[in-house]
């Protein structure tokens, strides 16, 4: 696991309010912890939190001021009004990356993955932390983590370079 320390460490936060009440097993956390882990992060964990924009605000702060690297957020990103996380995501980023953001809604809609389409899910710094949203489903994930994988390097090592100085 020598590649787990060139780009950091990483939480993923899952929103969803049924498994932040124990009432059903995680379908997306350890798809998301093995892809982190396969593109070379140590995983701190996984937080499961309901779909409250403090509960989501409160584990993004906490990831940030922890040292993470990466925070990747899962659900809670579409139109229904329980769809808060873009809207806690935004209060926490100092400069967001629009670019990103659209092309994990281009390639999920192209991937089929329509709840990626229609995200509303941001892109963004937070302190040295990069923050991103994704939408909930399986196929959301697997596409986004794909796009992921030549950007979240390239962003992790500006940031390192510019918080080593």
């Amino acid at each position: 696991m020598e590649r787990s320390a060139q780009l950091g460490r990483a939480l993923i936060v899952i929103v969803d309010d049924r498994l932040a009440h124990g009432e059903q097993g995680d379908p997306v956390g350890p798809l998301v912890t093995e892809l982190l882990e396969e593109a070379g992060f140590i995983v701190d964990g996984v937080v499961l939190v309901e779909g409250e924009t403090v509960a989501i605000r409160n584990a993004l702060n906490t990831a940030v001021i922890g040292g993470a690297d990466l925070v990747i957020t899962v659900g809670g990103t579409g139109v229904s009004p329980r769809d808060v996380t873009p809207d806690a995501t935004q209060g926490v980023l100092d400069r967001p990356i629009p670019g990103i953001a659209e092309a994990l809604r281009s390639s999920g809609l192209a991937a089929g993955a329509v709840d990626a389409g229609i995200s509303r899910g941001l892109v963004g710094i937070s302190g040295s932390t990069l923050v991103v949203n994704l939408a909930g489903s399986r196929s959301a994930v697997r596409d986004g983590m794909a796009t992921l994988s030549t950007l979240v390097p390239y962003v992790i090592g500006e940031l390192s370079d510019l918080y080593a100085t």
